[in-house]
């Protein structure tokens, strides 16, 4: 992750905080674990699956605004 910024925010501001990279694998393993309600071991854990799928869709993330941590790209300015 060497494009993670810290980035100062405000605490209720819904900035975006997910960049690309960070946002595709988040839907990828929102995907792969939700996929666990259907298919495979069939078990309700896979509804964990909805936080990275959410996070990544929206392209935000709480932890990362308590962090300080933005991985979208920086901004000119």
């Amino acid at each position: 992750l060497h494009n993670v910024i810290f980035d100062e925010q405000e605490p209720n501001s819904m900035t975006a905080n997910v960049g690309s990279l960070d946002r595709i694998l988040r839907v990828v393993a929102g995907l792969a674990l939700l996929s666990l309600v259907f298919i495979g071991p069939q078990t309700l854990w896979g509804l964990a699956g909805l936080v990275p799928l959410t996070t990544g869709l929206f392209r935000f993330c709480p932890a990362y605004t308590l962090l300080g941590i933005s991985t979208c790209s920086a901004r000119n300015g």
